[in-house]
């Protein structure tokens, strides 16, 4: 599955693939012919453990479960990672996550990324509404976020690292629900 925005190729992540940029970045190049930014190795290996586990033996790209890399078009380089921390949840919920490798952020990379995810998740008849968890301050994540129309809706705790987050949603297109 391959997504296309102006300056980026958003595609599904091959487990392959990812098993090479564990290892090293230039593995990863060898085996998937295309460069790596500093920093995204990084991105992948902050993944969670059950993450790491079903990729062990992961055969077939699968968004939901693995992702997807943002491949600057001009560069073509690996420059971005986005997904989904889990499949849509029994209410319709999809969160979304993403990242950008520090010599990229800044120039709405970040945004296109996260407008792809969101066109994919509103493609899925069971989601209903999209969400993301930053960091309880203004910065760069939360501008994103608004761009992409998202509204800040609550004040959480992340499971993951005990810290405090803000909630941001946003419902699907409804011409994307009756798919």
């Amino acid at each position: 599955m391959t997504i296309q925005t102006r300056d980026l190729i958003v595609v599904a992540h091959l487990p392959r693939h990812l098993r090479a940029l564990l290892r090293s970045p230039e593995e990863f190049e060898n085996v998937a012919g295309l460069r790596v930014a500093d920093g995204i190795r990084d991105q992948l290996l902050s993944a969670s453990s059950d993450f790491l586990k079903n990729l062990e033996t992961a055969r077939q790209p699968d968004p939901w479960q693995f992702g997807f890399g943002a491949v600057h078009k001009i560069d073509n380089v690996l420059m971005g990672m986005g997904g989904f921390p889990s499949r849509p949840d029994s209410r319709g919920v999809a969160e979304i996550a993403y990242g950008i490798a520090p010599a990229y952020q800044g120039k709405g990379y970040a945004t296109e990324l996260a407008n792809a995810l969101i066109d994919f998740a509103s493609q899925d008849g069971r989601v209903q509404k999209i969400r993301a968890h930053t960091l309880r301050e203004a910065n760069a994540s939360t501008r994103v976020l608004e761009k992409c129309g998202f509204q800040k809706v609550a004040e959480t705790v992340d499971p993951e690292n005990d810290l405090p987050v803000w909630r941001w949603e946003r419902p699907t297109p409804v011409s994307s629900r009756t798919k």
